[in-house]
């Protein structure tokens, strides 16, 4: 039997907190399905949608909270969500604005978007479902660091 306690109890004060990422993952979803369901793309709308933009300022606001629980990984994997979203959408845009010269831009802005659009739907069910279950998110580690002979 192991001596540390089990990191899915929770506590009446991580209810509240489980119920707040509850309402992130529930903001992000919903930005997700605007994107689908209307003519804007998923990516856009989860990166400049005022839904995805209130729940990663919330994310800010109690991820302080969470620490040292298990679920600060959701606050950790609903920030990188968003931010790497970010990140690929501007990239992509970069690589395509001065390609679109010649055409080929305007394909690879809709892939690369598309592509971000699918990876965030991706993260945003895993995430809630992972929530659901009580179950931490991994947790992206640097590699050890090279230990000289």
């Amino acid at each position: 039997m192991s001596d540390t306690a089990d990191d899915t109890t929770q506590s009446p004060s991580d209810t509240g907190l489980f119920n707040y990422v509850q309402l992130i993952y529930g903001l992000h979803a919903f930005a997700v399905l605007t994107g689908i369901f209307t003519s804007s793309t998923i990516a856009g709308r989860f990166v400049f949608g005022l839904p995805s933009i209130i729940a990663v300022i919330m994310n800010y606001a109690r991820r302080a909270e969470a620490r040292g629980t298990w679920l600060a990984t959701h606050f950790e994997w609903q920030i990188h969500t968003f931010w790497y979203a970010f990140l690929w959408i501007g990239v992509t845009l970069l690589i395509s604005a001065p390609l679109t010269l010649i055409v080929i831009g305007i394909f690879i802005a809709y892939a690369g978007i598309g592509i971000v659009g699918l990876w965030v739907a991706y993260r945003v069910a895993r995430g809630w479902l992972a929530l659901h279950k009580r179950q931490p998110m991994p947790r992206h580690e640097p590699p050890p660091a090279a230990i000289a002979p």
